[in-house]
């Protein structure tokens, strides 16, 4: 079974026909779309990125038995050499906010990693995708600030709020995790003008079509 997050960059775009269902985990209960594959909608009820209970949504597709999840993620740039509109697949990530874990009652140390195999094989079905590069996940709801992120530029290239916290409870679940991050805008100081949250929900329709597009083509090839 494949398990697809939607997040921002798929709001806009027609999502396959499936049955809703809630699923109940020991970290809260999450909404997930189930049929050929199991998709989830982080932002389900309309949650910001730090208000997300990263655990039920995670446990709940483990639960919804995805044996490996591809996640979509809208994320800004930090690398002049990645234009708004592009998509990216990172090769590694690192987060400055706080870290979630299903293990509360044991020590278990996980190494964190995004699947290479996952990673290659969508880069062969989009090959228009960029892969590589390192994302960085931040807390929100609050963009960047022009500090933040000429220091976070100089070790990654793409910042976020979500998927550094959902890599790393695949990991710990044992379930293959790849990314495609969507790329809306240039971050905060990068740019020369300001960046609102109007216009990074502005690109996401713009793009709906070729979202709806490789969502299908995931769907047909992968599931």
């Amino acid at each position: 079974m494949l398990g697809i997050i939607g997040g921002t960059s798929l709001l806009f775009s027609t999502l396959p026909d499936l049955e809703k269902r809630q699923i109940d985990t020991p970290f809260g209960n999450a909404e997930v779309l189930m049929g050929d594959v199991v998709i989830l909608m982080r932002h389900q009820r309309h949650l910001p990125p730090h208000r997300i209970n990263f655990r039920a949504n995670m446990a709940a597709l483990a639960l919804a038995g995805a044996e490996r999840i591809i996640a979509f993620g809208s994320s800004g740039s930090m690398n002049r050499t990645i234009v708004p509109g592009s998509l990216v697949l990172p090769a590694d990530y690192l987060s400055i906010s706080e870290n979630p874990s299903i293990h509360d009652h044991a020590v278990n140390h996980i190494m964190p990693e995004l699947s290479p195999e996952l990673s290659h094989e969508l880069h062969r079905l989009i090959p228009e995708t960029r892969l590589g590069g390192t994302y960085v996940q931040t807390k929100g709801p609050r963009f960047e600030t022009v500090a933040e992120i000429a220091a976070l530029s100089r070790f990654a290239d793409l910042v976020g709020m979500t998927l550094a916290s959902e890599a790393t409870l695949a990991r710990e679940l044992s379930i293959p995790f790849a990314a495609i991050c969507t790329v809306d805008n240039y971050a905060n100081g990068i740019a020369d003008r300001v960046l609102t949250w109007d216009e990074v929900l502005e690109i996401s329709r713009h793009y709906r079509g070729r979202t709806e597009k490789i969502l299908n083509t995931i769907i047909r090839q992968m599931a």
